[in-house]
């Protein structure tokens, strides 16, 4: 295999592929890069099993063949290298070499036909969107996602394709964060499916905000055809729990608030909250929001920011982290915190299609 490429393509592309590569791992191929050299082009894949990512960029190609290279080290070796211009020869027993100017490296590789065969997507239920639409609806939901390993189903986000509407749910139990976008996709393509995080943060890295990405639904896993990169990733098997039945009915007020305000003041004022009370007061009285943070071995904060309310006074307090979440990943500035009584959960509005079930924390009075 013989190949001319330059350091820039081939630097993105390993970047954009590496990340799916574990640091620990039993099989060494799988700290490798797949790199096939066919017509005009240069496809690397890498795989944890779990997720696999693969992506094509154009090459001079003297000789097609294929072969395996440990991942980080030949990024590291293609960042520092002191031209553009990059000689790849790889021989009959994977062995590298690679020139650039004055630089001349030898990397030992690995048979690619060690290499784990990439997920195929035959007979897929297929699903097309704006890439900048599955990113903000990604941005919107995923903070959200559980880390608790015990409950398996949570550690993703649901996507829910039904009606022509898709549904993405995330939550840890503490909270609950749902974005809804209409969708064109045949009836018989309903499903319901749980995206891991892993592949939900890769994918996140890979969106642009241009063009297109279909999405492939096939037996237990999924694919996100970008073009130029392709993301495969097994799903998580089980029933995600009913959270309709979190977000809380009708509410008595629906309170406007400025998001960026609001999010600089709960800033502010949990500067001073210890591990052991992490909790901020939002006291409502008549056009005027006061927020208090108190802990007994730091001190305490208050701010007062003036608001159209006009309900009975009331003091609910939330964890500032949790509340802070959704308002660091919003874009619009007009946000609508709706609430019952202060031991039912706040809902979070923004547009018509984001809403944000905040479980509020015991106000020691």
């Amino acid at each position: 295999m013989k190949f001319s490429i330059s350091k820039e393509s081939f630097l993105t592309a390993l970047q954009q592929v590496q990340h799916v590569v574990s640091t620990r791992t039993t099989l060494p191929i799988l700290s490798n890069v797949l790199i096939k050299a066919g017509k005009g082009q240069i496809q690397f894949a890498t795989t944890d099993l779990d997720v696999s990512i693969s992506g094509t960029v154009i090459a001079d190609v003297q000789e097609q063949g294929a072969t395996t290279l440990p991942a980080r080290k030949l990024a590291s070796i293609i960042r520092e290298l002191p031209t553009d211009d990059v000689d790849v020869t790889v021989d009959e027993k994977n062995v590298a070499h690679i020139r650039s100017g004055p630089s001349y490296f030898k990397v030992m590789g690995l048979a690619h036909d060690e290499f784990p065969p990439l997920p195929t997507f035959d007979d897929a239920r297929e699903f097309k969107l704006e890439q900048r639409v599955l990113k903000d609806c990604l941005r919107k939901t995923s903070y959200s996602i559980s880390t608790d390993e015990t409950r398996y189903v949570l550690n993703g986000i649901l996507c829910s394709f039904k009606e022509s509407m898709l549904t993405m749910v995330a939550t840890d139990g503490r909270r609950l964060a749902m974005v809804e976008q209409e969708v064109e996709f045949p009836q018989s393509h309903e499903v319901d499916i749980i995206i891991p995080t892993k592949a939900v943060n890769e994918i996140q890295r890979l969106l642009s905000d241009e063009g297109e990405v279909t999405l492939k639904v096939g037996s237990g896993q999924i694919g996100f055809d970008l073009g130029n990169y392709f993301l495969a990733s097994k799903l998580i098997e089980g029933n995600y729990p009913n959270y309709r039945q979190v977000i809380p009915g009708e509410s008595k007020e629906r309170i406007a608030l400025e998001r960026e305000p609001l999010l600089r003041m709960l800033g502010r004022v949990s500067l001073l909250l210890s591990d052991k009370s992490n909790s901020v007061k939002l006291h409502f009285t008549r056009d005027n929001l006061e927020m208090v943070a108190n802990s007994p071995d730091v001190g305490e904060a208050r701010e007062s920011v003036p608001i159209a309310y006009k309900g009975a006074e009331m003091t609910i307090a939330f964890n500032p982290e949790f509340f802070m979440a959704p308002l660091r990943n919003l874009v619009s500035d007009d946000v609508y915190l709706h609430l019952i009584d202060e031991i039912s959960p706040g809902v979070l509005r923004s547009g018509t299609n984001f809403l944000y079930v905040l479980m509020p924390m015991r106000v020691n009075s």
